[in-house]
């Protein structure tokens, strides 16, 4: 992993880091293993797809609030991030998928029943490593599965009548996403022997700049090209599921708006993407959105504040910069 995307990163931080993903990409590799080729395959097929590795940095760096990594630090992140790639196979499922990270997706190139089964392989490979972590750690990862499955759930069911949607769609990327990411600096934090104080401040740090990168990720599915998202753009828009972009449309009031909020309100069919991308990518709802993310950047770093003013806060505060500047 030869660049973290993080600016005016401290070099022997950097190397900690470089050197700890490593780690976590071996632990990966060796611990997708069994006596079945053909799961073997199919797990390992989105984990050597690569991905940002945002979760297991984020555990990197929380350990360095403590003593620093470790190979419990570095198992942690690596279940963080198995556990992240195991929901991708279940995504894509629900979503069907055709591209993740780059490649052809698992239930495209197999089947829905190999990458379900794929999935919950994973989880069960997480499980086994999280064992050896302690019974805080095994209950934490609980607790945070819960969050998914609940976020998944409701994404699947949309917004009841007269419930606010931005209100759910915002509940719903707190589960679906926020959670992991709050998991994953919560447990760096814990393994390396932080304060409790620390730990709890780099948790909830972790759900907003988690959130941060779900939003910023839906801002890409419209903005940027397959090379850049690592799947098909427009992908959201396609399933009818909503965004804040789509959201902001939808509740719009201005007559403009309207056709556009009506075409929003249903999937879009595959000739038809195109189209409304550019619409999308033209409207001031776009940019409200990017002002969002920059606030949820600001109010990311204002969490850090309690925190020593050590190198992995800096990297922290890059960070926040960086998951926002990808929507650039």
């Amino acid at each position: 992993m030869a660049n973290l995307g993080i600016a005016n990163l401290d070099k022997n931080l950097e190397k900690e880091l470089l050197a700890g993903l490593d780690q976590v990409e071996e632990l990966l590799s060796s611990h997708i293993q069994g006596d079945y080729p053909l799961l073997i395959e199919t797990s390992r097929h989105l984990v050597e797809a690569g991905g940002k590795r945002f979760r297991p940095l984020i555990t990197l760096l929380a350990s360095h609030f403590g003593k620093g990594q470790s190979s419990k630090v570095i198992a942690a992140a690596a279940v963080c991030e198995l556990t992240h790639v195991a929901t991708l196979y279940h995504d894509d499922v629900m979503d069907e998928a055709k591209l993740r990270r780059g490649v052809t997706s698992a239930n495209s190139r197999w089947s829905n029943t190999v990458a379900i089964l794929t999935g919950d392989y994973l989880f069960s490979k997480a499980s086994d490593l999280l064992a050896d972590l302690g019974p805080e750690a095994v209950r934490l990862q609980a607790r945070t599965f819960e969050r998914l499955v609940i976020g998944q759930i409701q994404e699947t069911q949309g917004a009841k009548t007269g419930d606010d949607a931005l209100n759910h769609y915002f509940q719903v990327v707190s589960d679906k996403t926020g959670s992991l990411v709050a998991t994953s600096a919560r447990l760096g934090a814990l393994l390396s022997g932080a304060d409790r104080e620390m730990v709890e401040t780099l948790t909830k740090f972790g759900e907003k700049i988690g959130i941060a990168f779900q939003l910023a990720d839906d801002v890409i599915d419209i903005t940027s090209d397959v090379v850049q998202s690592g799947k098909a753009p427009g992908t959201d828009l396609r399933e009818g599921i909503p965004t804040l972009v789509t959201l902001q449309i939808i509740n719009s009031k201005r007559e403009d708006d309207q056709e556009l909020k009506q075409t929003l309100l249903s999937p879009i069919p595959d000739e038809e993407i195109s189209e409304v991308l550019s619409k999308l990518r033209n409207h001031q709802a776009l940019k409200d959105a990017r002002n969002y993310l920059h606030g949820l950047s600001r109010q990311a770093k204002e969490l850090l504040i309690p925190l020593p003013l050590v190198p992995a806060r800096s990297a922290l505060e890059s960070l926040c910069d960086s998951v926002i500047e990808r929507t650039a």
